[in-house]
C-alpha cells in the first residue's frame, strides 16, 4: 500500500460524513477480504454478560479470536523475530486503507472486538509513544466523529509496541462513554474554566482522570502536565504505563486517562483453574473485559474484575499526587 495512492479522509469528508465513509469502507473490506469477513461474522456469535456495580457496570465478552492479542508476546526478542504487521508494505494484498494526512492510515482491524473496529497506524515505523502523537490523536478523532479512539501503551495492551498506532470503534460500545456523563458530577473536580473541566474518578474500580474541553491546546497542556509528572514516577519505563480513550462529541474533546503500574495481573500467569487469560487494555478499562477462552468467560466474577483492576492500576497515593499536580 502506498500512502499517496489511497483515498484521503479529508477529501472524502467534503461529500460524506465520517460515519458514512468508514461504514462504507468497512463493508467493502468485509465483502472482499475473507479473513475480515469470517471474523466480523464471528462477532454475531460473541457472548456477553454484565456485572453491576454502584452506579455503573462491567461487561464481559467471550471472543475466541482475540487470543492473538491477549496472549501476544511483546518482549523485545519476540518483536525482533516477527515482521511488523502494521507497516504498509507488509499488509495483506486484500487490506485497503484511508489516509489521514501524510502520517496515519485507517485500516479495518481483521480481529474485531467492536462492530466497527479500526486500527490506525502511523505511516512511519516508530515505537508506540503517546505524547509524541497526542496532536495526531486529536486530529484523527475530529475527522472520525461518531467513533471513539483509544491508545494502548507499550506495556498496556499494545500487541505491536514497536509500531505507533491507535485503534477506534463506533461510539457507545464501551460503557465509560455514557457513564462518564452520569457519574462526573460526583467525581473530584480538579480544574474548571469556561473552556475545560478536569475530573478524577477514584471510585470506579479503575483510576481515571477525564478531560473535557472545546480547546485542543488546553487539553494538551493539562495532559502534558499529567504525563510529565507520571513519567517522573515511573522513570524506569520508556513511557509511563497508560491507556487512553478519546472522542469528539458536540464540539468537545473528551479524553479519559488510565494510569497503571502493571501490565498483566497474577491471574494471567496462574496455572490450572486459577488462570484467567486477561491482559487488560483500553477496551477493558472502558468497561468491556475481553475473554478469549470460554472457561474464563464462564468463571470470571465481579470480585475477579475488581481484583484485576486493583493490581494493574496505580496505588491511591500515586493517583492523589497526580491529581495534585494537575490542580497546581
Amino acid at each position: 500500500m502506498n500512502i499517496d495512492s489511497i483515498d484521503k479522509i479529508e477529501e472524502l469528508l467534503k461529500e460524506k460524513s465520517s460515519v458514512e465513509i468508514l461504514s462504507d469502507f468497512l463493508n467493502q473490506q468485509v465483502r472482499d477480504w475473507p479473513l475480515a469477513n469470517g471474523n466480523f461474522k464471528g462477532l454475531e456469535k460473541v457472548e456477553e454478560k454484565e456485572f453491576g456495580f454502584d452506579g455503573f457496570k462491567m461487561k464481559v465478552q467471550f471472543n475466541p479470536e482475540r487470543i492473538r492479542s491477549s496472549a501476544a508476546k511483546v518482549d523485545k526478542k519476540s518483536i525482533e523475530n516477527r515482521a511488523c504487521f502494521l507497516c504498509l508494505d507488509k499488509l495483506p494484498a486484500e487490506q485497503g486503507g484511508i489516509a489521514q494526512g501524510k502520517e496515519y492510515v485507517v485500516l479495518v482491524n481483521p480481529f474485531p472486538i467492536i462492530p466497527q473496529h479500526f486500527t490506525i497506524p502511523k505511516v512511519d515505523h516508530v515505537d508506540q509513544s503517546f505524547m509524541d502523537n497526542l496532536e495526531g490523536m486529536l486530529s484523527l478523532v475530529k475527522d472520525m466523529q461518531g467513533y471513539t479512539l483509544f491508545y494502548n501503551g507499550p506495556k498496556c495492551g499494545a500487541s505491536a509496541p514497536d509500531h505507533m498506532h491507535f485503534q477506534g470503534g463506533n461510539k457507545g460500545f464501551m460503557p465509560v462513554e455514557e457513564e462518564y456523563f452520569a457519574l462526573k458530577e460526583n467525581a473530584d473536580l480538579l480544574v474548571k474554566s469556561e473552556e475545560i473541566e478536569v475530573r478524577a474518578f477514584n471510585h470506579y474500580l479503575r483510576k481515571m482522570i477525564s478531560v473535557e474541553t472545546t480547546n485542543a491546546e488546553e487539553l494538551i497542556a493539562v495532559v502534558s502536565k499529567f504525563y510529565n509528572a507520571f513519567a517522573a514516577m515511573q522513570a524506569e519505563e520508556k513511557e509511563p504505563m497508560l491507556n487512553v480513550i478519546c472522542s469528539y462529541v458536540d464540539g468537545k474533546y473528551i479524553m479519559h486517562l488510565f494510569p497503571r503500574k502493571l501490565h498483566r495481573p497474577t491471574q494471567y500467569f496462574a496455572e490450572g483453574d486459577d488462570q484467567i487469560l486477561i491482559s487488560p487494555a483500553s477496551v477493558d478499562f472502558g468497561g468491556v473485559f475481553i475473554t478469549p477462552r470460554r472457561e474464563d468467560f464462564e468463571k470470571i466474577t465481579a470480585e475477579d474484575i475488581e481484583d484485576i483492576f486493583n493490581q494493574v492500576c496505580v496505588d491511591e497515593d500515586v493517583f492523589s499526587l497526580l491529581c495534585e499536580k494537575i490542580k497546581a
